[in-house]
């Protein structure tokens, strides 16, 4: 689909307004992503007003792709716990019918 069919959704970011091309029924999803990012550049930038709205916007996007990747390997870790948790609970079912 060429971007100038594809819906629009307007976002606000550091209180500059962005139009952003998105894939129909994914406004909500993508307006969502921005509130998200928003409120953590203005955390950062809160936190710092000497920082330029780059520095804000790349600390922004570490910072949540630090948590992405924290959750990442906490559901992997999860998912290795059931997957030995379900292992035991087969061998004790096979001991069980022997």
């Amino acid at each position: 689909m060429s971007d100038a069919k594809r819906p629009t959704t307007e976002i606000t970011l550091l209180g500059r307004y962005y139009t952003i091309a998105c894939d129909p029924g994914t406004e909500d999803k993508l307006e969502r992503a921005a509130r998200y990012l928003d409120r953590a550049m203005h955390g950062i930038q809160s936190q710092s007003a000497a920082l330029s709205n780059d520095r804000v916007t790349v600390m922004a996007a570490l910072n949540i792709t630090h948590e992405l990747l924290e959750t990442l390997d906490e559901q992997r870790d999860r998912e290795a716990e059931l997957t030995r948790l379900s292992e035991r609970l087969d061998e004790a079912l096979k001991k069980d019918r022997d």
